[in-house]
């Protein structure tokens, strides 16, 4: 499944940016999406989860300055973000897992998107 993930860009600390990213209108449901980032040379960590009933996931390093959302009607997740240092710095990537698109009457897992830069200056 090809997710469409946007908004990245450069911000400086203290500033705020907002990822969306959205699934193919043949998607019918999708349990959980969520967004994971990578900085150079480390792994991708896990930033937050929601489920498709709303239950969601902090990374500890985020809580209290991002917030995930996510509009089922519309197959998307966001990502707000306030506050941002130097250390967020990195590509986020969307992620949806147990997704069923109408069209091929198929599960899929562990799909993700492109990724999308953001860049906190100091």
């Amino acid at each position: 499944v090809q997710l469409q993930a946007f908004g990245g860009g450069l911000v400086q600390a203290g500033g705020s940016l907002r990822l969306s990213c959205a699934a193919p209108d043949s998607i019918l449901s999708i349990n959980t999406m969520g967004w994971y980032r990578q900085a150079p040379g480390k792994q991708r960590d896990m930033v937050a989860t929601i489920t498709r009933r709303g239950t969601i996931n902090y990374a500890d390093s985020v809580k209290g300055r991002f917030t995930i959302s996510r509009d089922n009607a519309k197959n998307t997740v966001y990502l707000q973000m306030n506050s941002l240092k130097p250390e967020d710095t990195a590509v986020y990537y969307c992620h949806a897992d147990q997704v069923f698109d109408g069209d091929s009457r198929s599960w899929y897992y562990d799909s993700w998107g492109q990724g999308t830069l953001v860049t906190v200056s100091s």
